[in-house]
């Protein structure tokens, strides 16, 4: 029997929730602004988001959430999310949406890697390095077609690693964060308060202010030395980039690739591909949804 994949991905400001079939051809989508400012109204966003796809559809569905935080060691519920999407650490999602079976929960960053392995950048790519460059800085690893997870969870949050051990500690506590170094939550210090917005800064940069330019290459240096970094440790064959701030395409990465020529240690010629991120707002719905497929596999 075909198999309908459904991947639901909660974040920040929107609700994406896509049907997919095994291939990885979209069937179909809804979304909606995700409403969180603190109340638990967006669990009913969710769930409108969610039932009209499951209506939809026909076939057998297997369904997967993607959400910030780190899911229990069964997968079956986000852990641990301080501070965000009140009500969603323990929310058991199957009571939630009314479904037959499990629905398993994946981080988004590690939910975006996938869906970029399976139908995007990154596809059939085995080693990859994911970061998201937005308000923060998410990330996720795949090491021999396998999602790092660690201990408790905590691997691959690549926005969290320390270039300035005497740097003010970000929200993990980690000195002078790769976060806090290209981070639109950091923009009003690291711009001495010129800068409302990194598109802001991006576009003062293109039209040649100095200051633009000290602030964006200092922070583009920066992402470039933790990027030597992840490639040394991790060894990926393709690093790709995603989130609001890679939207500034060549602005980004024309420096960026001129840094890592010049940081990159490259064994034998090799060179890591570095690309930016091509499913946009579907990654971590089609990242979930190949998670489903890869659970019922019994690969992942």
């Amino acid at each position: 029997m075909t198999q309908v994949l459904i991947g639901l991905d909660v974040g920040g400001t929107q609700i994406n929730a896509a049907a997919f079939c095994e291939d990885g051809s979209a069937q179909a989508e809804e979304t909606a602004p995700t409403g969180d400012e603190g109340s638990r109204d967006w669990l009913d966003h969710t769930r409108s988001v969610a039932r009209p796809l499951l209506q939809r559809v026909s076939g057998a569905v297997r369904v997967r959430v993607a959400a910030p935080g780190l899911p229990s060691k069964d997968r079956s519920r986000m852990a641990y999310m301080p501070g965000r999407l009140p009500g969603l650490e323990g929310l058991n999602w199957q009571e939630w949406l009314e479904v037959d079976r499990g629905v398993p929960v994946f981080n988004d960053a590690q939910a975006a890697l996938l869906g970029e392995v399976w139908i995007g950048a990154a596809r059939d790519a085995a080693n990859v390095v994911l970061l998201t460059l937005g308000t923060g800085v998410g990330g996720a690893a795949m090491v021999d077609g396998r999602i790092l997870r660690g201990h408790i969870g905590r691997a691959g949050h690549l926005g969290h690693v320390s270039l300035d051990p005497r740097g003010a500690p970000d929200i993990t506590g980690t000195p002078g964060s790769l976060e806090d170094a290209i981070g639109e939550c950091s923009l009003p210090t690291r711009g001495k308060g010129r800068f409302a917005s990194t598109r802001e800064l991006v576009e003062a940069f293109r039209a040649g202010s100095p200051e633009a330019m000290d602030v964006w290459l200092r922070s583009i240096r920066a992402l470039a030395a933790a990027l030597a970094g992840f490639v040394n440790v991790l060894d990926p064959e393709i690093v790709v980039l995603g989130g609001g701030i890679a939207d500034a395409n060549e602005a980004l990465f024309d420096p960026l690739q001129a840094h890592l020529d010049e940081f990159e240690w490259r064994p034998g010629g090799a060179r890591v591909r570095l690309a930016k991120a091509a499913l946009g707002r579907n990654a971590g719905a089609a990242g979930a949804a190949y998670g489903a497929k890869l659970a019922a596999e019994g690969i992942l």
